[in-house]
């Protein structure tokens, strides 16, 4: 299997491909747009793209979902472990300035402020382990994965530095073909899909009313403006159960009937970690 991620070599996206998919080939991409595109125009192509995080919440591949609408094959709940890498030798007392993804370093700011670290913002936690080992410079530093470590020959000098011991962040593995596991009642499932209402008073309310006299259960509920607009929204929704389930069935029903536009993006099982 062929597995898309953004980044380069060492990301947390290839970790999590490479510990779920054991023996899947990994191509970089320099941004998500990219990953996008390829796994578009070739169906053997899966994309593995980080859809939100425990943490720092959402981060920000919503519109690209939208515009490509490729199909949610799974979902991956990885545990995220940020590590302080620097260059063979040296200590922590040498550290000065630590360079890594925004996001790392704000799930990594209470380390940062008790060893008087200063945040530099970079592309990617892999990009800067790179960086600082290009560098060969002890009084720099970078917040990235093991894997990071061992590409870049650069010393874990500290494991597990994130404020949020059970740091996560949800994968979504996705492709160009549909596919959907068949329903079987003993299984959790999720049902992921896009929609834009109509234009009317109480539409969002309307639209939602389904779910609950159906008894679906909600568990994401998203909006974000549709292109080059402020007054035209798109949702992103997704529901506990699998689609061939009478409930989730009648509750799309009536959610149909007051959009524009509405696609399934896919039905999945859920992760085990789900209920954690």
């Amino acid at each position: 299997m062929k597995i898309v991620y953004q980044g380069i070599p060492g990301s947390y996206s290839e970790s999590c491909a490479k510990e779920n998919y054991s023996g899947c080939e990994t191509i970089a991409c320099k941004t998500f747009d990219e990953c996008f595109d390829k796994a578009s125009q070739d169906s053997s192509i899966r994309a593995i793209l980080p859809e939100s995080n425990k943490t720092t919440g959402n981060i920000g591949i919503e519109y690209l979902v939208f515009k490509h609408r490729l199909n949610i094959y799974a979902e991956h709940f990885y545990q995220i472990n940020h590590n302080l890498l620097g260059v063979p030798g040296s200590k922590i007392a040498d550290i000065k300035d630590v360079y890594s993804h925004a996001q790392a370093l704000s799930q990594s700011s209470e380390f940062l402020k008790n060893n008087n670290l200063i945040a530099n913002v970079r592309a990617d936690t892999a990009g800067s382990a790179k960086y600082v080992s290009e560098t060969k410079d002890k009084s720099k530093a970078a917040i990235a994965s093991v894997l990071s470590s061992k590409i870049y020959n650069l010393d874990i000098m500290r494991s597990n530095i994130q404020d949020d011991k059970k740091n996560m962040t949800r994968f979504l593995i996705m492709g160009k073909d549909i596919f959907q596991p068949e329903y079987d009642n003993n299984m959790k499932y999720v049902t992921s899909l896009l929609f834009k209402l109509k234009s009317k008073p109480a539409a969002l309310y309307s639209a939602l009313s389904g779910f609950a006299l159906n008894g679906a259960n909600l568990i994401k509920l998203q909006s974000f403006p549709e292109k080059n607009t402020f007054s035209s929204y798109f949702f992103l929704c997704e529901v506990d159960g699998h689609i061939e389930n009478k409930k989730i069935q009648n509750s799309l029903e009536e959610l149909g009937l007051h959009c524009d536009d509405m696609h399934v993006l896919g039905v999945f099982n859920a992760d085990k970690l789900r209920e954690k």
